[in-house]
């Protein structure tokens, strides 16, 4: 059983971490607190609470930009990501886990889960401030319970959107609402039609969501994401 004290203590454990998380531009993004049948991770352990790290527009940029200019080497955000999270989830008693390496983790359902939000068009979650300027970078799984707030359900901003701006604005119809054809927007960015759009302004769909645009990422931001769905899978 767990203490009324306990209870404080866990309370503002979520609320230091997103201080922590704060110094670096990212953030604590709810998360899940498992009954007894959480994942269990490679050693054994079961998770009983998982908080979710993220940002919020282009928060972390900057942080990872002075990053990025000392340190060489491929796949710099994901580096950035365990450098980052790593010493903060050992600094609080947890352990950090990663959508970009192996066991693949089901970072989508945690995320539905923990923050309630379902796929765009584009396949990017979509929120209902942030629209589909947001993302995440880790997890931080404990074995202890934490006290994480609870997610309130809201409506899903496609639901409500009818004239689908987004569909109409892919230049090569790579987009739909049952379907994000990659092929097509890779071929599509490698060419002069592309790389005079959406290499340089950013997806032409995902600027048209007329939700979250005050969090749109800044251009440099922008850009990186978009040179890396340009590359060839496993480049």
């Amino acid at each position: 059983m767990t203490t009324t004290g306990e209870r404080r203590d866990e309370a503002t454990l979520y609320g230091r971490l997103d201080a922590a998380l704060a110094r670096h531009g990212l953030s604590a993004r709810g998360g899940i607190r498992f009954n007894g049948d959480g994942p269990v991770v490679p050693d054994g352990r079961r998770i009983d609470s998982l908080v979710l790290v993220g940002h919020v527009g282009s928060s972390f940029w900057p942080y990872f930009e002075t990053f990025a200019a000392s340190a060489s080497g491929p796949d710099p955000l994901d580096r950035w990501s365990r450098h980052v999270v790593g010493p903060i989830a050992d600094a609080f008693g947890g352990t950090a886990l990663y959508p970009f390496e192996k066991p693949w983790w089901p970072f989508q359902r945690w995320i539905a889960m923990g923050e309630g939000l379902k796929a765009s068009p584009l396949g990017i979650l979509v929120h209902p401030e942030y629209g589909l300027w947001h993302g995440y970078r880790a997890a931080i799984e404990f074995e202890r319970r934490v006290d994480i707030p609870v997610a309130r359900a809201g409506a899903h901003p496609c639901d409500d959107c009818p004239d689908r701006p987004c569909i109409a604005a892919c230049p090569v119809g790579a987009v739909a609402m049952d379907r994000f054809d990659v092929g097509t927007c890779r071929h599509h960015l490698a060419g002069a039609a592309g790389g005079a759009g959406c290499m340089r302004q950013g997806c032409l769909s995902r600027n048209a969501c007329p939700v979250g645009r005050r969090y749109r990422y800044r251009p440099a931001h922008l850009r990186f994401h978009m040179n890396a769905l340009e590359r060839p899978v496993g480049i």
